[in-house]
């Protein structure tokens, strides 16, 4: 499925990004995590377009012309070989912006509540931490 090979993608995006936002050994504030989540939704729904583009052809079924998709692979090139690259990523930019958007709830919704159940629900007491 598509949405688990995004989710492969977005998870260590995510940690990865958190850690480019914070020193060494710190967790970023809130904020800043729902920055990375956004980011890294954003970035893994991009990567994953294709594949999506491909499974809804297929549970489309069939072409404009009558012709089945069949085969995952096989409808990824037969997309690129009549239609170009460009169709591969078609809905690129509303997918990448809706996963955006989830990433920063998802990620940013999680960490504050991580942040105030762990107590830390000020940067000064994250200082004394």
């Amino acid at each position: 499925s598509t949405q688990s090979t995004w989710a492969v993608l977005q998870f260590p995006l995510y940690e990865y990004l958190k850690r480019l936002c914070a020193p060494p050994g710190e967790e970023p504030e809130p904020w800043k995590s729902a920055c990375c989540g956004s980011l890294a939704g954003s970035l893994a729904a991009g990567g994953t377009t294709p594949m999506d583009v491909a499974k809804t052809r297929i549970m489309l079924g069939l072409d404009r012309q009558g012709k089945r998709y069949v085969g995952f692979a096989a409808t990824l090139g037969r997309i690129y070989a009549e239609e170009g690259v460009t169709a591969l990523f078609s809905g690129l930019a509303p997918r990448m912006t809706m996963m955006a958007l989830g990433g920063a709830v998802f990620f940013g919704s999680y960490e504050t509540a991580s942040w105030f159940l762990g107590g830390r629900s000020s940067a000064a007491n994250r200082t004394r931490d």
